[in-house]
């Protein structure tokens, strides 16, 4: 019996610990986009703690730089990056790690297949899509290519 509690402790730490690492990210959305939640769950699932503002992202995107034509319905702001768009947990990793001089990730409007615009509800469709990170003065380059053949 003694063991007992030793063994629930060794279960919840993994939690404990990941909860203690997580990383935090704001969120800019509208109230009613049922992808941004999408979107918000993938992050969290990833390790994300998410604080989101339901005020639309027009005014957060505009002030922090980002040229309109590589909006999308969402903006975040993680470890000083700004992150647009339905953008992959992983590549938000792997921004945090290399930390180029950028002002982070955009996924330029809603690519089907992305995080947040994936599953059943789009019959399991995967389009490609590139993930481009903004350098400071509005220029891109691609971060990562998701080329999957487009399905019919």
């Amino acid at each position: 019996m003694a063991a007992l509690p030793l063994a629930g402790a060794t279960l919840l730490a993994p939690r404990l610990v990941r909860a203690a690492t997580s990383t935090p990210v704001e969120v800019w959305k509208d109230p009613s986009c049922g992808c941004c939640h999408d979107w918000i769950a993938h992050m969290e699932a990833n390790g994300f703690r998410i604080t989101i503002h339901d005020t639309g992202n027009n005014a957060v995107r505009a002030r922090l730089g980002l040229p309109q034509k590589l909006g999308s319905c969402h903006t975040a702001l993680v470890g000083g990056y700004l992150v647009e768009g339905h953008v992959p947990a992983s590549d938000v990793r792997a921004l945090l790690q290399q930390k180029p001089k950028a002002l982070g990730l955009t996924v330029p409007g809603m690519p089907v297949g992305s995080p947040g615009m994936d599953g059943a509800v789009y019959g399991n469709r995967r389009d490609p899509y590139d993930v481009l990170l903004v350098a400071r003065d509005g220029s891109t380059r691609i971060f990562k290519s998701y080329n999957q053949k487009a399905s019919s």
